[in-house]
């Protein structure tokens, strides 16, 4: 793996050694965008849950890694687990459920900065310095 640059517009960066982002309670994340799309690692502590939201701007694309989660997308609902995918449109209403522990990858975009916990290490902008980012 390429040596992690010092300088905010090096494209590299590393999650090794730092801590996650608490994005709600038991709920955690490592996050790195660009201009269009934003990837996070997540993981859920046992018996957490992400309760009923949607994102009206940004589509959202999961990949189990490990453990179990029970999704909702509006009146579908399913248990995910390791290898298994899925996408989430704009605007859908959905809620996450982990009995014991849950880590998955996710893309998302246009970029939500609330997903963003720091914008100096967590984004990398090109020449559009991030206009296509949306604030929820």
């Amino acid at each position: 793996m390429p040596e992690q640059q010092s300088s905010a517009a090096s494209p590299f960066r590393t999650w090794t050694g730092r801590e996650a982002f608490e994005f709600v309670d038991g709920v955690r994340l490592h996050a790195i965008g660009g201009e269009q799309v934003l990837l996070c690692r997540v993981q859920y502590a046992p018996g957490k849950q992400v309760p009923w939201h949607k994102h009206d701007d940004t589509e959202q694309v999961m990949f189990i890694l490990d453990g179990d989660v029970e999704m909702t997308i509006e009146e579908d609902t399913t248990t995910l687990g390791p290898g298994d995918v899925v996408v989430v449109n704009r605007g859908l209403n959905h809620k996450l459920y982990s009995e014991a522990g849950v880590t998955f990858m996710e893309a998302l975009a246009p970029v939500p900065l609330d997903h963003v916990p720091d914008k100096t290490l967590d984004l990398v902008l090109g020449p559009d310095g991030g206009s296509q980012h949306v604030e929820h």
